[in-house]
């Protein structure tokens, strides 16, 4: 198994750094105001011109800083940020522009993805349990990767467009630090000893199903029901990443599937671990960023017919004229819609998957696929009204509810055994 892991932080025409402690490099270098800029395919650094750059640390004290670090790529919380890192500074030319990589351990890269994923302060339980998936997600990708890679997948037929995407469309290293994989935002974030903690003590510890390391997902908010992987990407489903009930009561799953089921499951706010609204708890699970985010277990959005007819347009690069319609083809389980059909005066189309759908109807990604249309006519005005639940996929663990279980003083094992059934904890 890899112990090490390459993350690709920043790619842009030039990138400024500073370091901090001792470090080794073939090429000179001073403490503050570094840069380096992509020039004809090379790098140039100081005058000089390099294939690529390498900057080792001389010990666990030396640290490098990225300037203008972009987060939350294409959902609303976008930013810039100046960030921390320990382990390795690699820069490498991709396509025409600056790429800095971060090389380090696995383990002192979870400590920062869990710390990176929610706040630090959380129940030790949920910090482990994330540790734990955080971890299996990770060996589970690489595998792969080394199988194949993948990227945008799907197919187009005539009026139908499927869509999913995957996370194996880089090739200069093995992941990337945001949202379209793990977050990773090295040490910027501060390290609670609990994370610490929390990944010392499942050290090498992941999740198996049937002898394999399971490709553990995550989500925000499930909205009180998960979802299964084959709603998401490949038509295949994994026994341990089944459709559940956020709950620790054990009803059953209504069928919302169908709209009566959906509207009446949407509409209402059953009782689920992911439904909470205390901001104390809240507040030690999410970022300030996320915190922005306050409606995600029942969401509600509006758009005029003019205001969609512009944004699928531009989302979507198709011309289907004034939209007339949004009407949902097909749902999975927890009633997020994996076929929607938009029917426009010029052209009808059916999109899919989850995702898809998620980035034609907003600006970055709408909350969730889980949602019903009202189609609101008023003095000769006709209005879209998107009634929805839950922040995310959907699939496996869901980041609010287990937090909340872990308020509630439920083990990581107990919580890893109501999100991913049926899997085994192993060390590797």
């Amino acid at each position: 198994m890899t112990r090490s892991v390459d993350v690709g932080i920043l790619r842009a025409p030039r990138i400024k750094f500073d370091l901090t402690g001792s470090f080794s490099s073939l090429a000179q270098f001073v403490d503050k105001g570094n840069e380096v800029v992509a020039l004809d395919g090379k790098l140039c650094y100081c005058g000089e011109l390099y294939d690529t750059l390498l900057f080792t640390p001389v010990d666990n004290t030396a640290l490098f800083t990225l300037h203008d670090v972009v987060i939350g790529v294409n959902f609303h919380w976008q930013r810039k940020e100046k960030q921390t890192f320990k382990g390795e500074l690699l820069f490498m030319v991709e396509d025409g522009e600056v790429r800095a990589i971060n090389r380090l351990a696995v383990e002192d890269y979870l400590v920062s993805v869990i710390s990176s994923e929610m706040s630090a302060t959380s129940s030790l339980e949920f910090l482990k349990a994330h540790t734990v998936i955080s971890r299996s997600w990770l060996y589970a990708q690489l595998q792969r990767k080394e199988r194949h890679q993948q990227g945008v997948l799907g197919w187009e037929n005539g009026d139908e467009i499927v869509r999913w995407y995957a996370r194996e469309d880089h090739t200069l290293f093995d992941l990337c630090a945001d949202d379209h994989c793990q977050r990773y935002q090295g040490v910027t974030r501060a390290i609670n000893p609990n994370v610490e903690r929390a990944v010392r003590e499942t050290h090498n510890m992941v999740l198996k199903y049937n002898g394999e390391v399971c490709d553990a997902r995550f989500s925000k908010c499930c909205g009180g029901v998960t979802e299964r992987f084959s709603a998401c990407w490949e038509d295949e489903d994994y026994g341990y990443l089944k459709a559940l009930r956020d709950s620790e009561s054990a009803e059953e799953i209504p069928d919302l599937t169908t709209e009566h089921g959906a509207r009446e499951w949407i509409e209402s706010v059953p009782l689920s671990y992911c439904s909470t609204a205390d901001k104390e708890v809240l507040s030690q699970i999410l970022n300030g960023y996320d915190q922005e985010t306050n409606d995600f277990y029942r969401w509600r959005v509006e758009y005029s017919q003019e205001e969609l007819s512009l944004l699928v347009a531009r989302r979507s690069g198709i011309d289907f004229g004034e939209i007339e319609d949004l009407q949902p083809v097909e749902r999975a389980a927890s009633g997020r819609i994996v076929r929607l059909r938009i029917v426009g005066r010029k052209r009808t189309v059916i999109v899919g998957k989850e995702l898809e759908i998620r980035r034609w109807l907003s600006e970055s990604h709408l909350y969730s696929s889980a949602f019903v249309v009202d189609k609101v006519e008023e003095e000769g005005n006709v209005c879209f009204v998107l009634k929805g639940a839950g922040w995310g996929h959907g699939v496996g663990l869901c980041q609010i509810g287990a937090a909340v279980m872990g308020e509630k003083g439920c083990s990581f094992r107990h919580i890893l055994e109501h999100y991913y059934p049926g899997a085994v904890l192993e060390q590797i």
